[in-house]
């Protein structure tokens, strides 16, 4: 990522954070209109993964510049994820999800520079995250 892409993010996520919980609130519905099969892996009350969800973001967010520094911790949310059922497929729906909230939330300000920032900073959360849990599945094969 560039240093330009790194700002543009933080800076819209920022503007996001204020009104985090509408955003993971509204990332949820989305995400279970797109695929209703993903509702299940999630808690009926969805209060406290809104939480986690913002949070986990701004954790990212806040790290791009040095993405090796937490590339452990996000592989081994991968692996957590791989463990609730989630699969490769699944990260390609939420992706999607992730785009068309943020389109919703900054309106015009998610440009076609801020849709590419957005999408490479996820792909390359999303690829960690599935190559952590191919590896546990693949090791799992194995035995």
């Amino acid at each position: 990522m560039t240093p330009s892409q790194i700002i543009l993010i933080r800076r819209q996520f920022g503007a996001l954070a204020r009104r985090g919980d509408d955003f993971a609130a509204l990332f949820h519905n989305r995400l279970f209109r797109l695929d209703p099969a993903l509702r299940p892996l999630f808690p009926a009350d969805l209060a406290a993964q809104r939480g986690k969800l913002v949070k986990a973001l701004a954790h990212v967010i806040l790290s791009l510049h040095d993405l090796p520094s937490v590339i452990g911790e996000i592989r081994a949310l991968g692996l957590r994820h791989t463990g609730y059922g989630v699969t490769a497929a699944d990260y390609d729906t939420v992706g999607l999800a992730l785009l068309e909230t943020l389109a919703d939330m900054l309106g015009d300000a998610f440009d076609g520079e801020s849709r590419t920032a957005w999408a490479l900073a996820y792909g390359t959360v999303a690829d960690a995250m599935i190559e952590a849990g191919a590896q546990v599945a693949a090791s799992v094969a194995a035995e």
